[in-house]
């Protein structure tokens, strides 16, 4: 038993082997067929070092960011070659590949970087971190109340992008001596002012759902996800109602780590398909498109787990349920919105027709709703949000002129030349 298990890993690494060497020799030819960019090009550098799985935090601000850019050029640092291959094919925003350190170190050197952005927590965060004489920002990739979005690494920035009231709050029960006003700058939600997307089907008598539930999670006090305890059954509901169209958007890594999960999110999609099939003006929708917007505007109703799904679809003001974590560990901030949110248990997922029709004939759930996505987000009037975040940048370029020009007599010092360990953990191991 242990030979086979041994050749079988073999052949997975021998495949993971190859499989790598594909994507570097596909990347390579798409560098080498890509002008250099000029000198003092990008002001703003969005440093990403994780790989293709992790791109939906980046791809939501794919749209604000291109909107940016107009005023202050901003580029995208990928460390990983998964992640870079993808950006060059999807990505409106201008991607340099800064695998290696001495690559990092160029785009610094050459660019005028005086904002760098962080869309997540990667440990290797730190690794940019160390070039000073500029802002570190971190913009997040969505806005929730997991506990992710409590982290005493917050403290690790000059600054941060946060939506509005809920955050600061929220912040303000964890963290100890931080000065809010000053490093905790409110923007609302800039990508609702972006919501892209062509729908995959014409639109009819038919009441859109949205399915958008969250992964399985890699702990019981983050399990959230709702695939195997609601989904199954609440999909073969709406699948069966010639009322309702289905749009079924899971997390990228829905059964990474759990193989029921991964097969509950599978039997959902062949309902989706067999119900098409069945039915070819059905137009249900089995979503996993890099695009997160027209999903949002175009549903009637959202159905989603505890995540920063949650609070996309709140900053678009209109009604949803939010699914109950069947696990009795799953960890729930009910000082916010999940205190007065909709819930919806697992045994009511095969009454989800009659429960979405009571949600959407009730004016105290509106008003209610109403209230939150004022806590959350402020002023949600199209373009409020971009207008803020435009405002927040200019004070940082502000910031930094004013810092740029006190410290201007000073003699630079170089940056510190890595460590060998640092040299490996950037990725410089020959591969």
């Amino acid at each position: 038993m242990g030979i086979v298990n041994d050749a079988r890993l073999g052949l997975t690494v021998a495949r993971d082997l190859l499989s790598a060497r594909r994507t570097r020799g596909v990347l390579t030819r798409k560098l080498e067929a890509r002008a250099p960019f000029a000198p003092r090009t990008f002001e703003i550098g969005v440093y990403f070092a994780d790989g293709d799985i992790n791109l939906y935090q980046l791809r939501q601000w794919y749209r604000p960011l291109a909107e940016l850019t107009k005023t202050w050029p901003v580029v995208i640092l990928s460390r990983n070659p998964t992640a870079m291959n993808a950006l060059l094919d999807e990505s409106p925003i201008p991607a340099a590949y800064v695998r290696r350190v001495e690559d990092l170190e160029a785009v610094v050197a050459e660019h005028d970087l005086k904002i760098v952005f962080y869309v997540n927590q990667n440990a290797r965060n730190f690794q940019m971190m160390r070039y000073g004489r500029r802002w570190h920002v971190f913009i997040n990739h969505g806005e929730s109340d997991k506990m992710y979005m409590t982290t005493n690494q917050f403290k690790a920035y000059d600054y941060s992008l946060v939506a509005g009231d809920a955050a600061i709050a929220r912040l303000g029960r964890v963290l100890w001596d931080y000065d809010f006003d000053k490093r905790a700058l409110r923007i609302g939600r800039p990508q609702a002012d972006h919501y892209s997307g062509a729908l995959p089907y014409t639109p009819d008598h038919r009441q859109v759902v949205l399915y958008a539930p969250t992964w399985e999670g890699d702990r019981p006090s983050a399990a959230y996800g709702s695939i195997v305890t609601h989904g199954v059954t609440l999909a073969g509901e709406l699948l069966a109602s010639t009322d309702h169209r289905l749009i079924y958007r899971p997390h990228p890594r829905s059964g990474v780590l759990d193989p029921s999960y991964k097969a509950a999110n599978q039997q959902i999609i062949r309902m989706i398909a067999e119900a098409n099939r069945h039915d070819g003006e059905a137009g249900h929708v089995f979503d996993d498109g890099p695009e997160l917007g027209w999903q949002l505007a175009a549903a009637d109703v959202a159905i989603v787990d505890i995540s920063a799904m949650v609070y996309d679809r709140l900053a678009s003001g209109r009604p949803l349920l939010v699914t109950r974590p069947t696990n009795a560990l799953a960890e729930i901030d009910t000082s916010g919105y999940l205190f007065e949110a909709e819930w919806f248990d697992a045994d009511e997922a095969a009454d989800i027709v009659a429960r979405m029709d009571a949600l959407t004939h009730d004016p105290e759930a509106e008003a209610r709703l109403s209230h939150w996505v004022d806590h959350y987000f402020g002023d949600t009037r199209p373009g409020s949000a971009t207008r803020r975040l435009h405002q927040a940048v200019s004070h940082l370029m502000q910031e930094w002129a004013v810092n740029a020009a006190l410290h201007s007599q000073d003699v630079p010092v170089d940056e510190r030349e890595p460590s060998t360990d640092e040299r490996q953990d950037e990725g410089e191991r020959p591969l």
